[in-house]
């Protein structure tokens, strides 16, 4: 349990998008919803062709899979409950409702992180140490790595919805976001220990999300290292085409992730910063599967292999 204080405040209401013109809300409906649908067919898509394909069952596939997972469960934390509340006129959401939210936001969100990290050190074993590849990259080793991906996801999820909701909320209940996120909430908290609290969640997320970060880009400083020794420029491109799709994936995952955590505080709209929020939780999961599967050679020979065949088995 996360040792809910629930004050004086029962529920709370998300804001969101109640401050858009109405006729906007059922196109906004309707593009989430599609982009959410898509988003999962993608990520499901790619997880059965590396289940049926063989040739994919290797460590990088393995990672994909769980990624894929995590996207998927990161965005049923968060989209179903947009789509409800674009319709509805009751935003209004539970204390351990909105508690919960944040709980499984955070877990699905950081796991994320964490499996980019591990992918990034995967292909800097496959270009930098390929003869120890095997060795490092065996199968309980990469067990491991995402067993520890997802047990580090969970404790700062646990750490950040616990430090949040055991603060008091006294006042309005009115959270300035669609979501249950951290900063419109600190918003709302009373007491003395609220500052602590801030400080000490902006810390861990910082901390780790940086951390990822600077791992991800030693990784890759190591990989075009090894890649301008090779020789040959087809030896490169064969080289730089196996972490292409996964550095696409970083380069969107952070950037919108620097545009909501890193814009300057007080130059924006509630509105823009509802969509600009929206970029993140929704753009960024809509877009990995469609970079995985169009930039990853393998994975798309597999997809036409394991599914189109079925289809079209004449052109195939």
């Amino acid at each position: 349990t996360l040792g809910l204080n629930h004050s004086s405040v029962s529920e709370f209401i998300l804001v969101g998008f109640s401050t858009f013109p109405p006729h906007l809300l059922p196109i906004f409906f309707l593009l989430f919803l599609l982009m959410y649908l898509f988003t999962l067919l993608g990520n499901l898509l790619i997880m059965a062709t590396v289940w049926s394909e063989r040739s994919l069952h290797t460590p990088m596939y393995l990672f994909l899979c769980a990624l894929s997972i995590s996207e998927i469960l990161y965005t049923l934390a968060i989209t179903p409950r947009l789509l409800a509340d674009l319709l509805s006129t009751h935003r209004t959401i539970a204390f351990a409702a909105c508690a919960s939210q944040m709980f499984f936001s955070f877990t699905f969100g950081f796991t994320h992180s964490f499996l980019l990290t591990v992918m990034g050190y995967d292909r800097y074993v496959a270009i930098c140490h390929p003869l120890r590849y095997n060795v490092l990259m065996s199968p309980r080793g990469c067990a491991c790595l995402v067993a520890w991906s997802w047990a580090g996801g969970s404790v700062i999820g646990l750490v950040v919805a616990t430090a949040i909701f055991h603060l008091t909320f006294c006042g309005p209940n009115e959270i300035h976001h669609f979501l249950c996120h951290v900063p419109p909430l600190l918003k709302l908290a009373c007491g003395t220990d609220v500052p602590i609290v801030a400080l000490g969640v902006g810390l861990v997320c910082i901390t780790n999300l940086l951390g990822c970060f600077l791992l991800i880009l030693l990784s890759y400083t190591l990989i075009v290292a090894a890649i301008l020794k090779i020789p040959s420029a087809e030896g490169r491109h064969k080289a730089f085409s196996t972490c292409a799709s996964h550095l696409i994936v970083v380069i969107v995952h952070y950037g919108f992730a620097s545009i909501i955590y890193l814009k300057p505080k007080g130059l924006h709209s509630q509105e823009s910063n509802t969509l600009m929020a929206i970029t993140y939780t929704v753009l960024t999961p809509f877009l990995s599967p469609i970079i995985f599967s169009l930039r990853n050679k393998e994975l798309k020979t597999a997809m036409k292999k394991t599914f189109l065949s079925k289809l079209y088995p004449s052109n195939i």
